[in-house]
């Protein structure tokens, strides 16, 4: 019992410093040294054994994947192709359908792409302005950012670049398709249940007088309502220049997933050199990385010089733009292996084990667990795998399991206990807007963390038919 509250108490207040606004990418070996003490593991031994070693080894693993991709976001802000997709949006639907607008443009960014942070940024002024002019209250924008941007679009949907969707592939032997028809289920759920609550609560709060908003004169009124706090020299580019890169992902991730690099030969892979991996292992990894690639390339083509006149600039912003995100991530991942090697851990393991369901519910509970324990959907993934990855594969061949459904329910086990308060993007959200955990952080608890488990249970329930 003392060994499964001494692995706890560092979480609890790593959860609660990054509540009250505290730096993940410190707060993380602190408390992870912490661990080591509790318990019982040598602390230094610890922080330089298994914390960095595993730090290191995210980075290693997914550097690609969060460079291209936080290239891609940056040069989809900078040439105003992100702000063109959430603008026309916004303006189809109207200003009554503020919370659906701000979700469905966050989910075409993410879907196509784009960081989940430069998402945020790009869409947050838009967001204010569309819900000034519905009158709801600034405290739901947070929550509905992280609808279309942390929920079905990252774990969900077939075919999403996301991180969360990539990481299975290379320990599956998958694709970023795999189990196409769950994951549109749970997508569902999680978006219709998601603006279904935002909706109802939107509706209670515009009635109060707690959420009576400043008059429209503010902003000006084109349709969508655009704050004039918002960048005057952001480029404008058409529609279609602005969609296609995000197509070119997608059919690029497509194509080379299913049709180019299989039929390649790479059986030089085998070989001590390339580490002995399987062709399998990293075909959806190398498919993601291409895509984002030939993305990056369609935009520069279609904005170099008149809209972007320094490209190199901005392909450098993006760069760096990738290395919080990634630090966050990856020290989350270090903290979570040195409670994976804590006494504690190996309890609540067992106990995963004794529970009924077979692999897939096992597979569930532990990804979840760990995303819960790391605050991160990836960084509890990785942990997951890399330690009992080659004991669910096992289990999967011995009862027949799907190494697709294994690929899908893994990526759902992730987005929804990594959205606890000491989440980076769950931080990063709440300081764009200026708004505390206390007055903001409940909504998104339901979209995020309720709704998204939810529709874990629901895929589950589905698999085993």
């Amino acid at each position: 019992m003392w060994s499964v509250i001494a692995m706890l108490v560092p979480l609890v207040i790593l959860i609660g410093l990054a509540y009250r606004g505290g730096a993940v990418v410190i707060l993380a070996p602190l408390c992870a040294a912490l661990a080591a003490g509790l318990t019982q593991q040598p602390v230094m031994a610890a922080l330089t054994e298994r914390f960095a070693p595993a730090t290191g080894g995210f980075i290693v693993n997914y550097l690609l994947i969060f460079l291209l991709g936080a290239v891609f976001g940056r040069l989809m802000e900078v040439t105003g192709a992100a702000r063109r997709l959430a603008e026309t949006i916004a303006r189809l639907l109207g200003r009554d359908r503020a919370i659906l607008a701000v979700t469905l443009a966050c989910a075409v960014l993410t879907y196509g792409g784009v960081s989940l942070f430069v998402v945020a940024f790009a869409t947050y002024p838009l967001a204010r302005a569309l819900f000034r002019l519905a009158a709801l209250p600034d405290r739901l924008i947070p929550a509905a950012i992280a609808l279309g941007a942390f929920t079905f679009t990252m774990t969900a949907l077939p075919g999403t670049p996301a991180i969360q969707n990539a990481i299975p592939m290379p320990y599956f032997g998958t694709t970023t398709y795999a189990a196409p028809g769950l994951g549109i289920l749970a997508a569902a759920i999680m978006a219709f249940g998601g603006l279904a609550y935002l909706n109802w609560r939107g509706r209670i709060e515009s009635r109060s007088a707690l959420a009576a908003q400043p008059p429209t004169d503010a902003y000006e009124d084109v349709g969508v309502g655009v704050s004039p706090a918002a960048p005057t020299d952001t480029p404008r580019v058409s529609l279609t220049v602005a969609l296609i890169p995000i197509f070119v992902v997608l059919i690029c991730n497509l194509v080379f997933s299913n049709l180019l690099l299989p039929s390649l030969d790479l059986t030089y892979l085998a070989e001590p050199q390339w580490n002995g991996v399987t062709a399998k292992s990293v075909i959806g990894t190398w498919s993601l990385i291409l895509a984002l690639a030939a993305g990056i390339g369609a935009l520069l083509l279609l904005t170099v010089p008149r809209v972007l006149p320094n490209p190199l600039q901005t392909l450098g912003e993006g760069g760096e733009a990738a290395l919080l995100p990634l630090m966050n991530t990856a020290v989350l991942v270090g903290f979570g292996s040195v409670i994976a090697a804590s006494d504690g851990f190996t309890v609540l393991r067992d106990l995963v084990a004794t529970l009924p369901g077979g692999t897939l519910v096992q597979l569930a509970l532990t990804v979840s667990i760990l995303a819960g324990v790391t605050g991160s959907a990836s960084g509890g993934m990785s942990i997951a795998l890399s330690s009992l990855g080659d004991s669910y594969t096992d289990m999967a061949r011995a009862d027949g399991t799907s190494f697709d459904v294994m690929h899908r329910v893994t990526s759902l086990a992730t987005g929804g206990l990594d959205a606890l308060p000491h989440n980076g993007a769950v931080v990063t959200l709440l300081g764009i807007g200026k708004l505390t955990h206390r007055t903001a952080y409940g909504p998104i608890f339901v979209v995020a963390v309720l709704i998204p488990l939810f529709a874990l249970i629901a895929v589950l329930g589905a698999a085993s038919f």
